[in-house]
């Protein structure tokens, strides 16, 4: 992997025949504070000080920061046959770990659930230290949006989780699907007034809870509302060198917003034709 983007003395290749060839033991393949612009593996702590979370505050207490992650073809379609991970690569799922064992929850719709076959995140001894001193759970929780509650609350993801499973939904939803999650272990947050669920409310509620390092996996709707209700602080978006064709979803989808939002490249990583960047709002 290599750093593109912020660009520095480190990340520039020297010019012809001044200290070509391998580079030496301080100059680590453009990795964090590292030197030269040589293609190596990661490891998952220079990927974690790669994504940082930033610490935004209000009069000196934490407030949730809402980072996405998603990947899209070059042509510009999120999915293939459905899924995601047919466009991915290993290095985009590093990346997606690494994320994972950062945030303190990862909201997901429940289409994705559904079609990805979404299981309990795990808890991973290379991040247990680090969770530990940021006074986090030993894996993130997963929170599910849902306006019907049309979910199989006999999966792990319900009954097993490392961290109960939280699962967003409107005020109006029908009694009998919120007993049935309760039942299997679940913590139910109402985060709307009707039958869906309000984003800002959502952002709202999962901060009163204690989780301020937030991470949507999408589906593209919900993506796309949370586009629309102005709560994406981040995205981190994989591009991968492939073309689809076809209509698959993008990466956001619903309404169009009145006005672009216009976000920042803060970070631009490469390997293998694979591009990760890292955007925040301005």
């Amino acid at each position: 992997m290599r750093r593109l983007f912020p660009v520095t003395d480190q990340t520039v290749p020297p010019p012809s025949g001044e200290g070509g060839g391998d580079a030496g033991p301080g100059a680590e393949g453009g990795a964090p504070g590292g030197g030269g612009s040589a293609d190596r593996e990661w490891s998952l702590a220079e990927l974690a000080a790669a994504y940082a979370y930033p610490e935004p505050t209000a009069g000196g207490q934490p407030v949730p920061w809402l980072r996405g992650n998603m990947v899209s073809t070059l042509d510009g379609a999120a999915q293939h046959d459905g899924k995601s991970q047919p466009i991915s690569n290993a290095a985009d799922m590093r990346i997606f770990g690494t994320l994972r064992a950062l945030a303190d929850v990862v909201i997901v719709g429940a289409e994705t659930v559904r079609q990805e076959g979404y299981r309990p995140a795990r808890a991973r001894a290379e991040f247990q230290a680090a969770r530990v001193a940021a006074g986090q759970a030993q894996a993130p929780a997963i929170a599910v949006v849902t306006a019907s509650l049309d979910l199989d609350f006999a999966l792990p993801l319900f009954t097993s989780p490392v961290v109960p499973t939280l699962v967003l939904t409107g005020a109006a939803a029908a009694p009998d699907r919120l007993a049935a999650a309760e039942k299997s272990g679940a913590r139910v947050v109402i985060a709307g007034d009707g039958m869906g669920v309000d984003p800002v409310r959502a952002v709202q509620a999962l901060g009163e809870l204690g989780h301020t390092r937030l991470l949507t996996e999408g589906g593209p709707r919900l993506l796309g509302q949370m586009v629309a209700a102005g709560v994406l602080d981040e995205l981190c978006l994989t591009m991968a060198p492939m073309l689809t064709a076809g209509d698959a979803q993008r990466i956001a989808g619903g309404p169009s917003v009145p006005v672009p939002q216009r976000f920042a490249l803060v970070s631009l990583l490469e390997e293998e034709g694979f591009l990760f960047g890292r955007y925040q709002r301005t």
